[in-house]
């Protein structure tokens, strides 16, 4: 008996339950970081396209014959297509797939920019950078989704990060490099210095997404009304909001004329989204604490992180006129 008790005590203790052990991370393969890496270097490229040029736009409207009050409308044209598309990014990639519609508005980017370079008068280029603007904003909301879905929870934090140091890192670095190449090179250059990081972005993306059948049908579903509203609403938006000061703003009826357009079609937009049964954007989820307090904290960081790049060049610009008039009186 006294035999069997250590061998009974062994066993019961080999049958208690081990300390839980936490599930293991699944690895994340080299060909997923490339293509997240991939699509970060598109966000990275279409974000600090905007500051380039922002930075160049003097010498591009001597180039091509625009006037001051004109040349605005480069930029501005490339930031309401940007804005306009940045909803429908979502749907459409369900629609076309996302390698298909990444891709095929990557190479459409390195195109345009291009094409912008080569821009003989105001018009051209308006219409380039507006086209240019549509395929440029696809890269950034398609980054963060390729983040979200390809890697897992545990590494999402990494991929985030790299994220927001594209978002910030190119605002930072946008002006530098696009005075330098206008000063040195000519302003065509801040055009063709997208050319290799796309076409490098294309061939790693081209190589990495898997195929995903087309889903055309959900076009028949769309939010049509919804997509008309917003469209008309953000681009009005944008339009007071950057050509507001130099003309008065509610001085203007131009500008007066756009506020009215963009309050009544973002308000009927916000009251279609509330009622339709596919909506294309769930505007109920800002209702949810986490949701909308993330959202709000993201508008006050773009705020912190944006504000100065159009705060800052103003005193910048006024310094060499306050430093020749201390001169003067001093002399």
């Amino acid at each position: 008996m006294n035999t069997l008790q250590p061998t009974l005590n062994a066993a019961s203790v080999a049958s208690l339950p081990g300390p839980a052990t936490a599930p293991a991370t699944p690895a994340v393969s080299a060909k997923t970081w490339i293509a997240v890496i991939g699509a970060t270097l598109g966000a990275f490229m279409a974000v600090l396209n905007i500051q380039i040029v922002n930075a160049s736009l003097a010498d591009i409207q001597g180039a091509i014959g625009a006037g001051i009050d004109d040349g605005g409308w480069i930029s501005t044209s490339y930031l309401i297509a940007e804005i306009v598309v940045i909803p429908l990014s979502g749907w459409l990639a369900q629609v076309f797939s996302i390698r298909i519609y990444l891709l095929t508005n990557a190479i459409l980017f390195l195109l345009l920019s291009a094409a912008c370079a080569l821009a003989q008068d105001l018009p051209q280029m308006i219409v380039l950078r507006a086209v240019q603007g549509f395929t440029g904003g696809v890269l950034i909301p398609m980054a963060f989704t390729l983040i979200i879905t390809l890697l897992p929870r545990a590494k999402q934090p990494v991929g985030l990060a790299l994220f927001a140091l594209s978002a910030t890192f190119a605002p930072a670095i946008g002006p530098t490099i696009g005075g330098y190449l206008t000063e040195n090179y000519g302003w065509q250059t801040i055009f063709f210095v997208n050319v290799v990081p796309t076409a490098v972005m294309v061939t790693t993306l081209y190589s990495t997404l898997e195929r995903q059948p087309l889903n055309l049908g959900l076009l028949r579903e769309g939010d049509w009304f919804g997509i008309a509203t917003m469209t008309i609403g953000l681009g009005a938006l944008q339009a007071v909001l950057e050509e507001g000061n130099k003309n008065d703003w509610f001085g203007s009826p131009f500008i007066v004329k756009l506020a009215i357009l963009a309050a009544v079609s973002l308000t009927l937009f916000v009251a279609n989204e509330l009622i339709v049964e596919k909506p294309l954007v769930r505007v109920r989820l800002l209702t949810q604490r986490s949701f909308g307090l993330g959202t709000v904290s993201a508008v006050f960081v773009g705020f912190a992180l944006f504000g100065s790049v159009y705060l800052l060049p103003m005193p910048n610009k006024s310094a060499p006129c306050w430093l020749g008039q201390a001169c003067r009186s001093s002399c």
